[in-house]
């Protein structure tokens, strides 16, 4: 083992020499100077043992300098190789163009101005907009432009700390095989920081905004299925906050353009800030993070209360349980209560054909292919990760009708002219699906215990198990290949009646022992358990973050509304149960 960490601390002290080099920038030389001088290597080696790799959101990491760190050359070296990419794959085109968009953190309008100076030192036109944006914006940017690609400076809902960049390729989605691959295999033929052209051409970079902004919104008015509702109910009381983040732009702008009227501000949370100042974590799935907008919602006495994290693509919710208290909902239950408001307000307004379709990824609630199957309407399951939503899409475009698709990771899309998952029309639409439900007589909490009660009760929870650094990957890695080699046999009391390993490609139904092949468009690490009683168990190391996920499904029934609470404890206790079993409790 000795032997291994000198050869890595090797390995690690040539990289970092490199950066010694006349071609980086001072700020960035004296950094891994200082990193080298330090006697304890631990920050060098984290810094430089791995190079930046895209995964299922892109490239993302700590902000520093070094190979394995996000800053203006391992931004560059993505870039350049998306470039040369590109130059190869658009070859027969007589110009390549490209979007380029960023959100509120630290350095993100630096690294959106570098990637757009070097996609122009390359002869590509850049669409670069005048300031942050919300994600699903840059999408929509790229389709409605008609370019071949774009990228994002973002983090999503990382800590402060890190940074990231997502790629999307000409359908506007976010970049799946055969291209990421490649593009991979350009940015590693870049051997040192020359090969980077760092030097922009001013006259190929446009700036744009306000346009795409009115463009964007409008065709989000487009989604509006329920408008009499609205007008009847459009002083509804809705707490939105941005979180510090981009969704100040758009959000409330699209709120009120679908006709609400009393949309309350948490003032200090609109103000922009990579730092974050008022949360732990910038994350709506968080309820610390969603604490000021619950304070304002009992001040204004709200009827809904909802957030977007930092570059507004994924949605946070709450609403008032039977005991007045504000309480946040799940991922699961967000995507389930507006695929049903979709489908629903679809079939009232007679417009489902048979040709109509929706997607979830694999570790989302089931319950939601009973409402489709119940609707008649197609379902399709997908691998984590709205590029693999996107891919659904593409696959059937003009061929059969999309409705939405969504994630249990507070990730929903609900139109095809973006591809990406974007907090801007969910969160019009969720506010829409409220003032229908009042329309019938239901609050907020009854419409979700009505989807229970006409479909079956699903309680859903994700634990996530962090291991940092090089040491933690290693123990995530161990940990899948223990799940492998010893799966449980029950959880919950409830015989494992079937498992698929989406690495292999294997359904195992382990009653028979039969192996049948899983219908997927690629592998991917990720482990499912499904018990004789419905409970379904998924494991998978983060593609973003350094963890590993469980996420824990169990049913029961709810004959009534007044079934809710006990159905809720039964629930809590039983998944109690399974994670003791999982070795997580």
């Amino acid at each position: 083992m000795e032997n291994n960490n000198d050869e890595l601390l090797k390995t690690v002290i040539a990289k970092a020499e490199v950066w010694q080099g006349e071609g980086y920038d001072a700020e960035t030389r004296a950094e891994v100077k200082r990193m080298l001088d330090n006697p304890d290597k631990t920050d060098l080696i984290e810094a430089f043992y791995k190079d930046l790799e895209f995964g299922t959101g892109g490239l993302r990491g700590i902000m520093g300098a070094g190979s394995n760190r996000m800053n203006i050359y391992t931004v560059g070296a993505a870039t350049q190789g998306l470039a040369n990419y590109l130059k190869e794959a658009f070859a027969d085109l007589p110009e390549i163009s490209v979007v380029v968009g960023h959100d509120v953190r630290n350095n993100s309008r630096k690294f959106a101005e570098v990637v757009a100076d070097i996609f122009s030192a390359n002869g590509i036109k850049v669409y670069l907009f005048d300031s942050f944006r919300p994600t699903p914006e840059l999408s929509f940017a790229i389709r409605h432009l008609g370019c071949q690609s774009g990228v994002n400076i973002t983090a999503s809902h990382n800590p402060k700390e890190y940074n990231g960049y997502k790629a999307y390729w000409a359908d506007g989605a976010q970049i799946i095989a055969p291209h990421d691959v490649n593009i991979i295999d350009h940015v590693n033929r870049i051997k040192g920081v020359e090969g980077i052209k760092f030097q922009g051409d001013k006259s190929r970079i446009q700036i744009i905004g306000e346009d795409m902004d009115r463009d964007f919104l409008a065709a989000i008015k487009g989604l509006s299925l329920s408008p009499e509702a609205i007008a009847r109910h459009r002083d509804l009381k809705i707490v939105y906050t941005p979180i510090h983040g981009t969704g100040v732009k758009l959000i409330p702008d699209s709120l009120k353009n679908f006709g609400f009227e009393n949309i309350i501000h948490v003032p200090e949370q609109d103000i922009p800030s990579g730092d974050f100042p008022t949360v732990a974590s910038p994350n709506p799935e968080v309820p610390s993070a969603m604490a000021m907008a619950i304070a304002k919602a009992k001040e204004v006495n709200a009827d809904l209360v909802m957030a977007s994290d930092p570059d507004a693509d994924r949605i946070g919710c709450v609403l008032r349980d039977n005991n007045g208290e504000y309480v946040l909902i799940n991922g699961n239950q967000i995507v389930m209560i507006l695929l049903n408001y979709i489908m629903t307000r679809n079939a009232e307004l007679g417009r489902i054909t048979g040709n109509e379709y929706i997607v979830k990824t694999i570790v989302t609630t089931e319950t939601i292919k009973s409402i489709a199957d119940k609707n008649n309407i197609r379902m399709f399951d997908c691998y984590t990760g709205f590029k693999w939503i996107a891919a659904v899409i593409r696959d059937h475009e003009g061929t059969a009708r999309y409705l939405g698709g969504g994630e249990e990771s507070y990730g929903f899309l609900a139109e095809d002219f973006a591809r990406d998952k974007d907090a801007v029309s969910a969160i019009s639409l969720m506010a829409e699906a409220a003032a229908w439900a009042k329309d019938k007589g239901l609050n907020f909490l009854q419409m979700l215990q009505d989807i229970y009660i006409k479909y079956g009760y699903s309680h859903e929870e994700g634990i996530s198990v962090v291991r940092q650094g090089k040491q933690g990957a290693e123990e995530i890695q161990a940990m899948m290949k223990g799940f492998r080699a010893n799966p449980p046999k029950q959880l919950g009391g409830s015989d494992v009646i079937t498992i698929k390993d989406y690495d292999s490609l294997n359904l195992t139904d382990v009653t028979t022992g039969t192996v049948t092949k899983l219908d997927m468009p690629t592998t991917s690490n990720v482990l499912q358990y499904f018990t004789a009683d419905g409970t379904k168990i998924s494991v998978r190391p983060s593609g973003t973050e350094p963890k590993i996920k469980f996420y824990i499904e169990v049913h029961g029934k709810m004959e009534s509304a007044a079934d809710y609470d006990k159905a809720n404890a039964d629930a809590l206790a039983k998944i109690e149960v399974i994670k003791k079993d999982l070795g997580i409790a």
